[in-house]
């Protein structure tokens, strides 16, 4: 497309009303007022969602159906090739991101919990994408263990500027003492090759008894997951049990804690952990008590909201709101709350769209694709 025509495709979306009969929503920041306009509605539980070079999104649902909005929000019918998913609990069909080489290549990851003998487990696959959906489906990485669960999935794709692939892959809720070893996938970030490939520069290749595709481990169930604009390094947040939500660098072959230490407990009000640090653990850049139910994370990078260049935004479930942090290089050092009560839906993704505005996907059974733009 050229730079004329995707300059349309983007003015015809700045141009759509909301959805009949409906106002947009407007909220007041530290920074001015922004509105939030619903861009389509009618998704079933939408879990993550891709900009495509021409203004349109693909939005994945968890029931396992692909989609694509249309620059006029037009919602179009499911895409073929999607892989089988294992629909239950909070599996399904979860992220999906757009190769670096797109342009190219047309191919397109998506990762999601796929039904296996005895249970389901956390894959990723990737397609060609066509007019009719995914061609040349393959599987490129599948979690090592099979859990008859309904948790704990993870499953946030990042690709990093050499073009490898981040994969964050949760501990299943049954197995969060696993997330302590090298030896399995569970409570990892994991680093792999677009083929799924591992690559010769992870922490852990040759190491004995450990997976060679590990980054990181020590994780709960990260679902959130962003490069840093100036670094480059890979920052994922994870829920805590009660309480404990985390934002983290994650950084090669460090042990993130879980179940280890921790700044939450169980939901029965007992006692995980005596303390939230100890040795050889790298303690969070952030935390949250109480919760938020962390989901979805963006570095704010454009120009439509100057103030917020730089920030962290985190998407909100329970807490149907999202938390815009701003940094002093890897500190925290002011969180506003924005949307809480206004939106009152639970925020699931977080994207940049190629115009500028921040996008969110709401976690609901009619769920929905929203635009924050600025109101002043």
């Amino acid at each position: 497309m050229t730079r004329a025509a995707l300059a349309a495709a983007l003015a015809l979306i700045l141009a759509q009303p909301a959805s009949a009969g409906e106002q947009p929503l407007t909220a007041d920041t530290q920074h001015g007022r922004v509105r939030v306009v619903t861009v389509t509605e009618g998704l079933e539980h939408p879990w993550g969602v891709a900009f495509l070079p021409d203004g349109r999104a693909l939005v994945t649902e968890r029931p396992g159906r692909l989609r694509i909005v249309g620059t006029d929000g037009k919602l179009g019918a499911p895409l073929e090739g999607v892989p089988a998913v294992s629909a239950t609990g909070q599996g399904g069909l979860l992220d999906v991101q757009l190769d670096p080489d797109f342009a190219q290549n047309r191919q397109v990851y998506l990762s999601y919990a796929e039904p296996r003998e005895g249970g389901n487990g956390t894959a990723v696959a990737r397609g060609r994408l066509t007019d009719r959906g995914l061609e040349d489906v393959q599987v490129i990485f599948r979690q090592d263990v099979t859990i008859n669960g309904r948790h704990h999935f993870g499953s946030r794709l990042v690709f990093d500027r050499t073009g490898r692939l981040f994969v964050t892959l949760g501990d299943r809720n049954s197995e969060r003492a696993r997330a302590q070893t090298l030896d399995s996938h569970i409570g990892k970030v994991v680093r792999i090759e677009r083929d799924g490939k591992v690559p010769a520069d992870n922490p852990f290749v040759g190491v004995a008894d450990a997976r060679p595709e590990i980054w990181s481990y020590g994780h709960r169930n990260i679902q959130g997951a962003a490069l840093h604009p100036a670094t480059g390094e890979l920052w994922t947040h994870e829920h805590g049990p009660k309480g404990g939500d985390e934002l983290n660098r994650t950084l090669p072959g460090r042990n993130y804690g879980w179940p280890k230490v921790t700044y939450g407990v169980e939901y029965s009000g007992k006692t995980i952990s005596e303390s939230s640090t100890a040795p050889g653990i790298e303690p969070p850049v952030h935390y949250w008590v109480p919760s938020i139910a962390t989901s979805g994370l963006l570095f704010y990078t454009g120009d439509r909201f100057p103030a917020w260049r730089g920030n962290a935004l985190v998407g909100g479930l329970a807490s149907q709101q999202l938390s815009r942090l701003e940094l002093d290089g890897n500190r925290v050092v002011r969180e506003e709350t924005l949307l809480k009560g206004v939106v009152n839906q639970r925020v699931r993704d977080v994207e940049q769209g190629p115009d500028g505005f921040i996008y969110l996907l709401t976690d609901e059974g009619d769920g929905r694709l929203l635009r924050i733009e600025t109101a002043d």
